[in-house]
């Protein structure tokens, strides 16, 4: 059944996003259920573990980085305010963005914000944009602030989420790190032996359902709860217990007044790294295995990389679209689960399920975790 959205509710309307798979909400998402990937060899300059990436079609890689942070926003600026048939200088909206490092470990002598100003800027709108950078989450902790605007009656129509570009610093890093994988992402799967990184973005437009509703704004999904919590147990490992995953899981769905029992779908950060997958498997066994109709979990960033910073936001335009559709897409490169993954997966093709409610969930570096809880829109 369909969210009938109230008037303190708060309301998706429009939703926009670039990845490697393309650009356009439907195209993305067709590919996606279909188990395409935009995965592919991509040059680098410099020796890196993995030649793979995910990269966004049109988008120069000999571009300068914050050249190339700046055209991506740009882009899906546009398209989130026409998504929502809102106009970009309109004063009543205010714009929140997200990003890990952006272009800074490329380019580190501007601002952090530059980019974003620069951006809003160019498509006339008339606020400074808030700026969000919390690794990985960043994407999801755009919209939970924009969420915290909204309630707290600061804003009326907030567009927020994550944009994230691929940088030969961050393959170097990455390579360093040791977090790559020498061949391809396979989350959750008994092989799986790194991540992949990618770039890409999404924006989400939020509103007020008093002001939904007066502009007749279509209804995608209604934002019911938000969470985060934080483990701080190292610079980029997270806490073996998973306990600060689940804490900020816990926190959505009271947020929301649901419960677990209720949590239909799942999209997991499910990086691929050993590391993450484990502590991302504990936790979803602690949430939800007792659970009589436990959710499908799905996942995308074996189809699109790991977007960082974008990757958030990305993933929870993903929650809405499984909703709409009542089907999740395939997770790319998972065959084997890893023994003791209690849920159900969507494993080897596009997967059904019943139920209204879906949960995106990140896991950043620092020990940033953010669960974003959304409701079946009317549209």
């Amino acid at each position: 059944m369909a969210s009938q959205a109230g008037p303190d509710d708060i309301c998706v309307t429009g939703l926009a996003w670039s990845t490697p798979l393309g650009d356009t909400v439907e195209e993305v998402w067709g590919r996606l259920l279909a188990g395409e990937s935009g995965l592919c060899e991509t040059p680098s300059a410099f020796p890196v573990r993995t030649p793979l990436a995910g990269t966004v079609p049109g988008l120069p890689l000999d571009l300068p980085a914050a050249g190339r942070q700046r055209a991506l926003t740009v882009s899906v600026l546009d398209a989130a305010f026409a998504s929502a048939g809102l106009d970009p200088a309109d004063a009543a909206v205010r714009v929140v963005l997200g990003t890990s490092f952006g272009p800074l470990l490329d380019e580190p002598f501007t601002a952090a914000d530059d980019w974003a100003l620069d951006a809003t800027r160019r498509v006339g709108h008339p606020h400074r944009p808030v700026v969000v950078a919390t690794a990985c989450s960043a994407g999801a902790d755009s919209v939970l602030v924009a969420a915290a605007l909204l309630r707290s009656g600061q804003a009326d129509i907030c567009v927020a989420g994550g944009v994230d570009v691929l940088t030969p610093g961050k393959r170097l890093g990455h390579s360093a790190l040791g977090t790559l994988s020498p061949d391809t992402l396979r989350a959750f799967d008994v092989r799986h032996n790194g991540t992949v990184l990618g770039e890409g973005a999404a924006l989400l437009v939020l509103e007020r359902g008093t002001v939904a509703r007066r502009r007749g704004a279509p209804v995608r999904a209604v934002l019911r709860g938000t969470g985060s919590a934080n483990d701080a147990a190292g610079l980029t490992t997270p806490d073996p217990s998973g306990d600060s995953v689940v804490l900020a899981v816990r926190r959505c769905l009271a947020d929301a007044g649901r419960t677990a029992e209720e949590v239909a779908v799942v999209n997991a950060h499910a990086t691929g790294t050993p590391v993450n997958d484990a502590v991302e498997s504990v936790s979803l066994r602690r949430l939800f295995s007792g659970a009589a109709h436990p959710p499908l979990v799905f996942a995308t960033k074996g189809a699109l990389g790991h977007s960082l910073g974008a990757t958030g936001a990305i993933e929870a335009v993903c929650v809405i679209l499984a909703l709409r559709d009542g089907k999740a897409p395939p997770v790319v490169g998972l065959a084997e689960p890893l023994p003791g993954f209690a849920l159900p997966a969507a494993v080897g093709g596009t997967r059904s399920f019943d139920g209204a409610l879906g949960a995106s969930l990140t896991i950043g570096f620092g020990g940033f975790n953010t669960c974003l809880l959304f409701e079946r829109g009317a549209v």
